[in-house]
């Protein structure tokens, strides 16, 4: 009798803790998987970033924008281009800046053929705010499951940074829109 309550005992204690192995295997892949979702995060902000570079670029050459204004874009560009890691969010928010005040500045004097570079500004601007948003988005569900006692009690973010937020002036350009005519056939 004392033999099948022993024999039931560690078989209880066995089974236990295999649960909880599987649980740890499921919150290590879960958070593998959050970290991996930051860095497609990242990936599609970088993306979205350049995107928005190149838009600006193009509008410089556009003749939308005076001389002064297009070297004034172009300086903001390289600045963001050549921003390293640590101060990427202060170019680009300065790129933000002079962007929204330049294309303010110009009204809405653009010839027709600038329009679609115009556009193309508007939709890129909106890209990298809805692109920072999912990354924001990402790297706070991260930090929330690394605030487990679980998670930091076994290590199992094993060596993975902590990702940051990434904060930026990315208020959208108001973009001068042609007005509209009346439609005659």
């Amino acid at each position: 009798m004392e033999d099948a309550l022993f024999v039931a005992a560690v078989a209880s204690g066995v089974l236990t803790l295999a649960l909880f192995g599987s649980y740890l295997s499921w919150r290590a892949g879960r958070l593998h998987r959050l970290h991996h979702r930051v860095d497609v995060a990242r990936a599609g902000l970088d993306g979205a970033l350049a995107r928005r570079r190149a838009a600006v670029l193009a509008l410089a050459a556009a003749e939308c924008v005076p001389p002064v204004r297009a070297r004034a874009l172009e300086e903001a560009v390289a600045v963001a281009g050549e921003a390293g890691e640590r101060h990427l969010d202060l170019a680009e928010s300065m790129l933000s800046r002079v962007l929204r005040s330049e294309i303010e500045a110009t009204g809405p004097g653009c010839p027709p053929a600038a329009l679609p570079v115009l556009a193309e500004v508007e939709s890129a601007a909106k890209g990298v705010h809805i692109a920072r948003t999912f990354y924001n988005d990402a790297v706070s569900d991260t930090r929330r499951a690394r605030r487990s006692r679980l998670i930091r009690v076994f290590r199992l973010a094993g060596t993975a940074a902590l990702p940051d937020y990434f904060e930026i002036d990315d208020r959208p350009p108001r973009i001068p829109h042609p007005p509209v005519r009346p439609d005659t056939l």
